[in-house]
């Protein structure tokens, strides 16, 4: 490869931080390319040396270089995530072509999964275009596996749309929402029909230990927990331990 392999640890957190403003600026119309970044307490624009992913959190001992408010630790969080994804995409796929397409597959799962955890919604720009890469990443690596791949698609969106409408006669209300029905979907396009009763097992589980850690901390048992961080987990987890012959 042109660009080694550890070059991912690097890019990580400088995407993770980048994701950080798209997650922030979420549903409030603000550009995430045009509008500076700035302290979300006295609103200062930040300069070069305050936007160095982790490092600046640390220099700055986790405030604000003008008005020494705390910064929210969401910011040193989703750029960890994003080195995280990164390092986990280079040990699965070690310095091939793969390990790049891996680690962009993460780091969109994580903008939805974290997205869906503050908004309860898996957004189209993200979910759909998902979709389509999977089935042109199945094209460009095994194009003997495309048909099994559409099927996957085609079964992940059907089977949770069917599963929505039944739970809505039964219930009178959703318990799946259509961006649950193409984030599975998009698993399907990229893992294959194959791997949807996995991806379903364990994002099922990964769901109860989501809802017994909210128990935990003295969440209701009936508020409205997300599914798409289950999801997007499940489907990451699936494909690196695919690439590395895991399963």
């Amino acid at each position: 490869m042109l660009v080694p392999g550890w070059a991912v640890l690097i890019l990580g957190p400088v995407i993770g931080s980048w994701l950080g403003v798209i997650i922030r600026r979420y549903g409030t119309g603000q550009s995430t390319i045009r509008c500076r970044s700035a302290c979300e307490s006295c609103h200062t624009p930040l300069r070069a040396p305050d936007l160095i992913p982790l490092i600046s959190f640390l220099a700055a001992r986790g405030r604000c270089r003008h008005c020494n408010a705390p910064i929210a630790w969401f910011h040193p969080a989703i750029e960890a995530a994003a080195l995280a994804i990164g390092a986990a995409a280079w040990v699965a796929d070690g310095d091939t072509p793969r390990l790049w397409v891996d680690a962009a597959l993460g780091w969109s799962l994580l903008a939805a999964a974290w997205i869906d955890a503050e908004h309860f919604i898996l957004p189209d720009l993200i979910t759909l275009p998902l979709i389509l890469a999977g089935l042109a990443a199945t094209w460009w690596q095994q194009p003997g596996a495309l048909t099994s791949h559409a099927a996957g698609a085609a079964l992940g969106y059907l089977g949770f749309t069917l599963l929505n409408a039944a739970y809505r006669a039964l219930r009178g209300h959703d318990g799946l929402g259509q961006g649950d029905a193409k984030l599975l979907a998009g698993a399907g396009a990229w893992l294959g029909a194959v791997y949807l009763p996995d991806e379903i097992l364990a994002a099922g589980l990964l769901g109860l230990a989501g809802v017994f850690t909210a128990r935990l901390f003295g969440r209701p048992t009936s508020a409205k927990l997300p599914f798409g961080p289950a999801l997007a987990l499940a489907f990451f987890a699936l494909r690196l331990a695919i690439a590395a012959n895991m399963l």
